[in-house]
């Protein structure tokens, strides 16, 4: 193999041309600049196709790892727009659970007599019979004939009672009948169940009884089971028969009877007659305590 300088080049002499090569090549800079520049220019596109893939590669990444972010991002948005949504529907059910409540400690027409809330458990599945059962008995002071109303008006009274739970029979009970009274002109009438949860009639009303339609009845306090002056039904219609002495009278009840969920047990102001229950054959014994 042959080398540049030959073996019988002394050490000076070789570093001597190294300095001068390097001193013209320092030189001679300024002068290969615009070559220089030409140069780069003319390869500089072969240097950007060299980097076009790996620039490529680059935004591909990017853009994949952008696209894998926001599908995340989307996803956990859509959980917890889920849960805000679940929240949402709690938070209205509540509210109108705390307005029914409301509604019911603050519908008194006496507020001085003791109140106790109750919740249905059950509609009897009867069609003949309008009966719903509720979660109070007799550990709770319930007794046979206690009135119930809901935040709108009279929805019936107790007719069983159990320890734990009684059963209601509803207005609207063909077999149920309640003393009424027109706030209009406080004439007094009989307000018997059809068993349509919608409509009462009222009997023996004859025609010349001052009675129209859009007329408010509310509780006559008479009988002695629904205190004085709740709400009961509104005058629906009027219906005359030829002849007949008596007019057909229906009414709406004021009370939701097909919708009721909470309802509200009546005490009366008077000496309260508690029922307790002695033996299992539902024997009774009574007694009166003072409010």
């Amino acid at each position: 193999m042959k080398t540049i300088f030959s073996r019988r080049f002394p050490t000076s002499i070789r570093l001597l041309i190294f300095i001068i090569i390097s001193s013209v090549l320092i030189l001679s800079t300024e002068r290969m600049t615009p070559y220089r520049v030409y140069l780069t220019t003319l390869l500089s596109p072969l240097q950007y196709l060299a980097n076009a893939p790996i620039e490529a590669l680059d935004v591909v990444s990017s853009n994949v790892k952008s696209r894998s972010t926001l599908i995340a991002e989307n996803e956990q948005l859509r959980r917890h727009e889920l849960l805000v949504a679940d929240r949402l529907l709690k938070l209205k059910h509540l509210e109108q659970e705390n307005k029914r409540l409301r509604a019911l400690l603050g519908s008194p027409v006496q507020p001085t007599q003791r109140k106790l809330i109750a919740r249905v458990q059950a509609v009897d599945t009867d069609p003949f019979r309008l009966h719903v059962m509720i979660n109070k008995g007799s550990v709770d002071g319930v007794f046979i004939g206690q009135p119930v109303v809901d935040e709108d008006g009279v929805v019936g009274q107790v007719v069983e009672v159990s320890q734990f739970n009684s059963r209601i029979l509803l207005i609207a009970d063909n077999s149920h009948a309640i003393p009424l009274r027109n706030q209009r002109n406080d004439v007094r009438l009989i307000g018997e169940g059809t068993g349509d949860l919608h409509q009462l009639e009222l009997q023996f009303v004859t025609k010349s009884t001052d009675i129209k339609i859009g007329d408010l009845l509310v509780t006559s306090g008479l009988g002695g089971v629904f205190p004085e002056g709740y709400p009961v039904a509104r005058v629906s219609g009027i219906a005359n028969r030829g002849s007949e002495i008596y007019s057909t009278i229906q009414v709406e009840p004021i009370a939701q009877l097909d919708r009721v969920r909470y309802l509200l047990l009546l005490w009366p102001n008077q000496p309260t007659v508690e029922v307790s229950n002695a033996s299992d054959d539902a024997s009774a014994s009574h007694t009166i305590k003072e409010q």
